[in-house]
């Protein structure tokens, strides 16, 4: 989970003041140019600030992908609309169907901190955060919904700066205090979470959704590959998905996703292990569905997730997936991947080289994935936060 701070992309909370997040502010309304939504129709709005972060990552496909989806399901009356922080530049942030994104007065950092001390700031009858950047409560007779992607603060502290850790955790805990509504991704975070904060507010699984992918872009790709999708990050377990590709005759690894925090160097890693690496950095949504559909095996070693979308999105792919035993990616994967130990490079090893060896098991495992990721949607992920809304503003 990450969060923007001005133009650089840092852990949430790394360059805010160090004050647990307050419930209310004495401060003037943030929102005073956009505070009342005047028009008669009934508004939900849409934190859209991960958009424009440089590294968007897995929780900026998640925050396009639900704002595409509750414009396409708003109930009768109901508008969509989409906020972010004062940036020069805000079309990264447009998303068809949604009115905005609509510029508030703070920029990114100043956003963050008066946020993080509770500084009141309403628009609209319903606001969904998508992330834990939230104002901290709803105003009286309005509902705020919040996105909890996951428990790594608190599972998985060293994947992460001591003040993100700490910022997470505190502003999780105030919206399961303050929120209408908490929404998870998966039953595995619900459990997990229920076990560290007090839940005030009521927690919704709402699983994600697949990517309609537009068509390929005739990439230059090898015939055979084993795929990675992710920030490049310590939680997501590269260091050990290279060690365990020298460990048996593997066709090349493609890495797919931009360069995070933490220093992981995937190149240097390659080269120590003799393993054949590309790395591909930031794709288009065309080549990212090229790239899925031709991977001969997709490979998901995390640490820890709160869903694992590439998961998902390989399995609708028809592409078999290897994945670690994250309890989220066991959940989502419901038994049509091949399970690896977490950190296990061995283990690993072995499971990949069984599924690209063994090609009746692969194609098996690509019938069932495909079954598998026909029960996941973004329009239910959207209907779920339109009912919290409905059932806790009515």
């Amino acid at each position: 989970m990450w969060t923007i701070l001005g133009g650089d992309r840092v852990e949430a909370g790394r360059e805010v003041a160090e004050t647990a997040p307050g419930d209310d502010h004495d401060s003037a309304d943030l929102g005073t140019s956009h505070a009342e939504h005047n028009t008669g129709v009934p508004e939900l709005v849409v934190i859209a600030e991960q958009l424009l972060a440089p590294v968007p990552g897995g929780t900026g496909r998640y925050t396009r992908e639900l704002l595409r989806a509750l414009a396409e399901t708003a109930p009768p009356g109901w508008s969509v609309s989409s906020v972010v922080a004062r940036h020069p530049d805000v079309s990264a942030a447009r998303v068809d169907g949604v009115d905005g994104p609509h510029r508030l007065p703070l920029p990114p950092r100043a956003l963050i901190g008066a946020w993080q001390l509770g500084m009141p700031w309403w628009r609209g009858d319903a606001v969904h955060a998508p992330t834990p950047l939230a104002p901290a409560r709803p105003k009286r007779g309005r509902t705020l919904s919040v996105t909890v992607h996951d428990t790594v603060p608190w599972t998985h502290p060293e994947t992460l700066t001591p003040r993100g850790v700490a910022w997470h955790q505190a502003m999780i805990a105030r919206a399961a205090r303050r929120a209408s509504a908490l929404v998870v991704p998966t039953q595995a975070v619900a459990r997990d979470l229920a076990a560290r904060v007090s839940l005030d507010a009521p927690v919704r699984v709402a699983g994600h959704g697949v990517t309609e992918w537009p068509l390929a872009t005739g990439m230059d790709l090898p015939k055979r590959y084993v795929l990675a999708i992710g920030t490049i990050e310590p939680r997501k377990g590269i260091d050990v998905l290279i060690e365990a590709m020298s460990r048996f005759d593997a066709p090349p690894l493609l890495l797919a996703g931009q360069q995070g925090w933490g220093g992981v160097d995937p190149e240097r890693l390659a080269a120590e292990h003799g393993v054949k690496l590309r790395v591909l950095g930031k794709l288009s949504d065309a080549e990212l569905g090229e790239v899925l559909w031709r991977a001969s095996a997709l490979a998901a070693p995390s640490l820890a997730e709160g869903f694992g979308l590439p998961v998902l999105e390989a399995m609708a792919a028809g592409v078999p997936v290897v994945h670690s035993d994250a309890p989220a990616l066991v959940e989502v994967a419901g038994g049509a991947g091949r399970v690896s130990p977490r950190g296990d490079a061995a283990a690993l090893a072995f499971a990949l080289a069984e599924v690209l060896e063994t090609p009746w098991l692969a194609r098996e495992m690509c019938v069932r994935g495909l079954k598998r990721a026909g029960e996941f949607s973004w329009k239910r992920a959207a209907l779920a936060v339109w009912d919290i809304h409905q059932i806790h503003g009515s």
